[in-house]
């Protein structure tokens, strides 16, 4: 094992996710990095200076910017993401007083947006962290997944319908007709599941997409668009608390008449709670999917090999998934954790109240690891032995669905256009500007 370094050591390297062409440099710049050390000192910008984030969220910005390690190593990567003595509270290295200051703000009335994004799995250490999981894991395992299989492939196919309907009436007609894969397929089908499965009404589908649709946007939004957004979200917040009075007078089979029962059992399940788990479980249901349902479709229809391989054996569907979930997964890294004490990975030491981030997406495409990494190989033995979705208690609870949904995704599409190609060169085709890794249009010939 090497020395231990030191933070003053270490030379930090901006990486600029406002920047368009980021996501295509990024693995480069993450090689770079992996040649020296299993990490590196980096700074994380997000937003301009001058506005972006929403108002008064100053924890928001702090976890999302800023300083921190990020871990490019595979191994060490793991190792990190299994480390308890990592928190990814950092309200927990706080002087008692400073953090009863702390909880006492977060109590006010004017911060009902703060607590809607609040006390949710993300930012929460066991055994909080384990409590709010053991409420929602029934709905995410292996068996109940599985059983959604035709309810998906139905949702699949009548937005195909759609988009063919909606191209005849554009007077577009055979051979090939135009969709935007990500508004007409990759957007509505995650949306329609995790609406399915939370209990949004068929007809409240469109107000609560718009409301939540431009979140990870606010990073790059002016201080004006910034407010709009909070207006949104909170307009959102007031529509799921109606629906939870609903779903306490009238229970249905959903995921938020469950949580409400178990708050009304005395499950420990505190208001805020229920909103924050709520909010968090239908937003990220849909968002990493949107970009991994993309993303498999631009990596397969822009990689002559890998398209060949899908088309002569379309069994590798889930494989193809897979690997891109490694090759392109929409989570460049883990969220900021903070360490309690001073921690050694990898002959670095992080000191006490450093943060480190699990670099997803460099530990990827690790040589160590996988063999000819930056290859898209959809018939790599090894593509699932990735961590796009996260390791350890953290692990992205969504991921059994997601699976579900891309391998839908591709086998319907592909197997409905067999001839479906890109409308425009690849490197038209621009990533979004997102804190997720996808793209914002995907132009498609059907």
């Amino acid at each position: 094992m090497t020395s231990p370094t030191t933070t003053q050591q270490a030379e930090t390297t901006p990486l600029d996710l406002r920047d368009p062409s980021f996501r295509d440099r990024a693995y480069g710049i993450y090689d770079d990095l992996r040649a020296g050390c299993p990490m590196s000192k980096v700074r994380f910008v997000t937003r301009d200076d001058d506005g972006g984030a929403l108002p008064g969220d100053d924890r928001r910005r702090e976890m999302l910017e800023g300083d921190c390690w990020l871990v490019t190593h595979f191994d060490e990567g793991v190792e990190a993401m299994l480390d308890d003595r990592f928190t990814v509270n950092p309200a927990r290295l706080l002087p008692p007083e400073q953090l009863a200051a702390m909880q006492a703000q977060a109590a006010t009335a004017d911060n009902e947006l703060g607590r809607a994004l609040g006390r949710n799995l993300l930012n929460l250490d066991p055994p909080d962290h384990t409590r709010l999981r053991r409420l929602v894991q029934p709905s995410f395992t292996g068996r109940n997944i599985a059983a959604m299989d035709d309810r998906v492939r139905r949702i699949a196919a009548d937005l195909l319908d759609a988009a063919e309907r909606e191209a005849a009436e554009r007077g577009e007609s055979a051979p090939y007709r135009m969709m935007d894969l990500v508004r007409s397929f990759a957007y509505p089908l995650p949306v329609t599941v995790i609406s399915d499965m939370v209990g949004i009404p068929a007809e409240d589908r469109g107000k609560a997409r718009t409301w939540t649709e431009n979140l990870l946007k606010i990073d790059r939004a002016d201080p004006e668009q910034a407010a709009d957004i909070q207006q949104r979200l909170l307009e959102f917040v007031d529509y799921l608390k109606d629906l939870f009075e609903k779903r306490r007078r009238e229970p249905q089979d959903d995921l938020i008449s469950r949580l409400v029962r178990a708050e009304e059992d005395g499950d420990t399940l505190s208001p805020d709670e229920l909103l924050s788990m709520v909010f968090i479980v239908y937003v990220a249901g849909f968002v990493t999917t949107v970009n991994l349902i993309g993303n498999v479709t631009v990596g397969l229809l822009s990689h002559t090999d890998a398209l060949a391989a899908f088309r002569a054996d379309p069994s590798l569907a889930r494989n193809a998934v897979e690997e891109t979930l490694r090759f392109w997964g929409p989570a460049e890294s883990t969220l900021p954790r903070t360490a309690m004490e001073d921690v050694e990975i990898g002959g670095v030491v992080i000191r006490a109240g450093e943060r480190i981030r699990a670099g997803l997406a460099a530990m990827d495409r690790d040589p160590e690891k996988f063999a000819n990494p930056n290859v898209y190989d959809i018939t790599r033995a090894d593509a699932n032995r990735h961590v796009a979705f996260g390791k350890g208690v953290h692990v992205c609870l969504g991921a059994p669905l997601a699976r579900l949904e891309g391998e839908i995704a591709v086998e319907t599409l592909f197997g409905r256009y067999p001839e479906l190609r890109l409308a425009v060169p690849r490197e038209e085709i621009r990533w979004s500007q997102d804190l997720l890794r996808g793209f914002e249009r995907i132009p498609l010939l059907f």
